[in-house]
């Protein structure tokens, strides 16, 4: 009898719907796991609240804007907890510098635009997941889109967001970073 294995892979990098290419997102602050500096200041956490450093490449022909999202599946919501969701990032940019999170400071792409996650704000919520609840995961994910603008505002909840993702994306690349209390 012959043995089977089974494995899971966890790509870190691209995934391009019907592309050859290599779109893929990078960053200089985060690795496999997140720290202090990306976890939230708030609901019990004490972190410094800063958004990572982000860089992508190889977009697809096509692409007209960039929108970013960081999900963590693991929350003990039924939903997921959504931790930043920025759009209408004009398609020459391909970066989003540290604390680019923090709407007060306007370090993010002119144009672009921070919905509320849901801590309820717009901007960067980082990591907190409750003490002993074990590792979560939070995908950070880079969307190439077909369309300039989502026709969207900044008080537009992460779910009608990630509606007008799914069908603007042309392709899209996440960094898996994980953290816990």
């Amino acid at each position: 009898m012959k043995k089977i294995i089974l494995s899971t892979i966890l790509i870190i990098g691209s995934l391009s719907i019907g592309l050859a290419q290599n779109f893929t997102l990078k960053s200089t602050d985060i690795g496999g796991q997140l720290t202090k500096k990306q976890e939230f200041n708030g609901f019990g956490c004490t972190g410094k609240n800063i958004s990572p450093q982000l860089n992508w490449d190889n977009a697809p022909e096509g692409t007209k804007s960039f929108a970013i999202t960081v999900y963590d599946p693991d929350a003990p919501t039924g939903s997921g907890w959504w931790h930043w969701v920025v759009f209408d990032i004009p398609a020459n940019i391909t970066e989003l510098k540290a604390n680019a999170g923090n709407p007060e400071l306007t370090i993010a792409p002119k144009g672009s635009i921070q919905s509320i996650t849901n801590y309820g704000v717009p901007g960067f919520g980082g990591a907190c997941p409750p003490k002993g609840h074990g590792l979560h995961q939070y995908i950070f994910t880079v969307y190439a889109l077909k369309t300039d603008k989502l026709g969207l505002n900044a008080e537009t909840n992460p779910a009608i967001v990630g509606y007008y993702l799914h069908n603007n994306t042309i392709a899209k690349a996440s960094i898996v970073a994980y953290y816990q209390r």
